[in-house]
């Protein structure tokens, strides 16, 4: 059976499991937990055609099989019996949800009550059991198929974990951005976005706009079921893009401290959580609008047809550089990944600030900080800042991008290198070599300005189109909160050693 259990148990976990808890129901079936699974053997005899001719049992016919703890979603003993219910993988992608039900003898329910309470100890672990979801639903994002695909797919999952959900469906752009402004930050443990990543960034700065938006933004988590054209956040944090295991991993989600952005415009904030582009990046995502139709693969033309005209993007830039060298990357990657994962409980949030933290570097009408590095951008071909790994399915553009280390990740390729190596980079993205090009510039920092040098253009904050304009950024560290698989890293390779 599929695996969709990648995360480490702890040491409580590992000291339940020294001995194999093994629970007999029905007379004749086995529920042993050991290791990451449920073992259930079934020795019952399946029909009356098993019956010898003289009216004896004749001999059991076994059967054998296990459920990953990952894929637990509830266990409940009732008068009725024994339900587990779990998330059975359907395809190599996908899962749906099952249950299993036996019965229980009366002297069994004191043994049944202490296995059941264990299952959901080890199933859950650090994850929050029955979280309050509220749930928002952008009809209109992707292929406009949000709607039916969270009510086919992901609440059965919902339901079955016993999560209490609102669900709400967005009506205009800026929409969740008002929800978010007027939520009860005490209601709810996590907003989870049917969408693309749209619905996140104006989940993020909704939050932002509210008086206790520090409060705000450690308190509630962030998620998304993806249901729009890159969905990178849930490729970042949940590994996938299914919408059912998006669920699934929601339901098992941790709370995770993650870094966010501030990028100002003039006198203008907003939060930033993926990504900030300049150059052929922004222009093959914002200017392949009219191809939406093509999903995920309008990137790919929009790329193709600008590199073959070799575009470059003059402007001024400017950067707080912390780590310019890729062995020095790599290593600060490593450091960060073998160390403990950072934790975020709902219970610890309550001594946040109440407002946005203080810029440090000012805004672009201020004047630069003397100890920023001048980068040359008279022949900018892409500007390219993350804060995740994953753009879109299978590009891993920021290898060493981590959740919550106070950085963000800067790529810089020149706009006048050979046709031919730009392609290689294409190639190079999904196998992981990119990193390691040559030509292909990568610094960690804390803080940038640009100044685009002409008149008309895109500058995509978040997949969304920001003013034609100077901009500037900086990071917060652990600013947001958001729902992830491993609570540690992003679900992606990170760079090469």
């Amino acid at each position: 059976m599929t695996s969709f259990n990648y995360v480490d148990q702890s040491d409580s976990q590992h000291q339940l499991l020294q001995n194999d808890l093994t629970l007999t129901v029905a007379q004749s079936v086995s529920l042993t937990i050991r290791g990451d699974s449920i073992l259930i053997v079934d020795e019952r005899p399946k029909s009356k055609d098993q019956r010898a001719c003289c009216g004896l049992l004749a001999k059991s016919t076994k059967t054998t099989h296990s459920i990953e703890l990952y894929n637990i979603l509830d266990a409940d003993l009732s008068p009725a019996g024994l339900t587990i219910t779990y998330a059975q993988p359907i395809t190599k992608d996908s899962v749906s949800v099952a249950a299993l039900e036996y019965t229980v003898a009366d002297k069994e329910t004191p043994d049944a009550e202490t296995w059941v309470s264990q299952l959901l100890d080890l199933a859950y672990g650090e994850a929050q059991r029955y979280k309050r979801l509220k749930v928002l639903i952008n009809p209109f994002g992707g292929k406009g198929a949000a709607a039916k695909s969270y009510h086919k797919h992901a609440a059965p999952v919902f339901a079955a974990a016993r999560c209490n959900v609102d669900v709400q469906e967005t009506t205009h752009q800026g929409h969740a951005t008002e929800i978010m402004e007027q939520i009860d930050v005490d209601a709810y443990d996590a907003i989870v976005c049917c969408s693309g990543d749209g619905l996140p960034y104006e989940v993020f700065n909704g939050l932002a706009k509210k008086s206790n938006a520090g409060e705000a933004l450690a308190k509630l988590a962030v998620a998304m079921i993806p249901c729009g054209s890159g969905n990178a956040m849930a490729w970042n944090l949940c590994g996938t893009g299914n919408v059912s295991v998006a669920a699934l991993t929601i339901v098992k989600g941790l709370r995770t401290p993650m870094d966010l952005i501030s990028l100002t415009q003039g006198s203008t904030r907003t939060l930033s959580f993926l990504s900030q582009s300049f150059g052929v990046i922004a222009e093959s995502d914002l200017g392949t609008d009219n191809i939406r139709w093509m999903g995920a693969h309008r990137f790919t033309y929009g790329f193709l047809v600008r590199i073959m005209q070799r575009t470059v993007y003059p402007c001024d830039l400017a950067i707080k550089v912390d780590i310019d060298d890729k062995r020095a990357i790599k290593d600060h990657y490593n450091t960060y990944a073998h160390n403990p994962a950072p934790c975020r409980s709902s219970e610890e949030t309550a001594g946040q600030s109440k407002g946005l933290p203080e810029l440090k570097y000012g805004t672009v009408l201020d004047d630069l900080p003397k100890d920023w590095e001048i980068i040359s951008g008279e022949e900018m071909g892409n500007f390219y800042a993350g804060k995740m790994a994953i753009m879109s399915k299978d590009t891993n553009f920021f290898p060493a991008s981590l959740p919550n280390d106070g950085l963000m990740d800067i790529i810089t390729i020149n706009g006048t290198i050979p046709r031919t190596t730009t392609l290689k980079m294409m190639t190079a993205i999904p196998e992981n070599d990119f990193f390691d090009m040559p030509d292909v510039k990568i610094r960690k920092a804390s803080a940038y300005r640009l100044i685009p040098h002409q008149k008309e253009g895109y500058i995509s904050v978040d997949g969304e189109s920001v003013p034609f304009e100077a901009f500037q950024a900086e990071v917060h560290k652990g600013l947001g909160t958001v729902l992830s698989k491993s609570g540690h890293l992003y679900e992606t390779e990170g760079p090469r050693p």
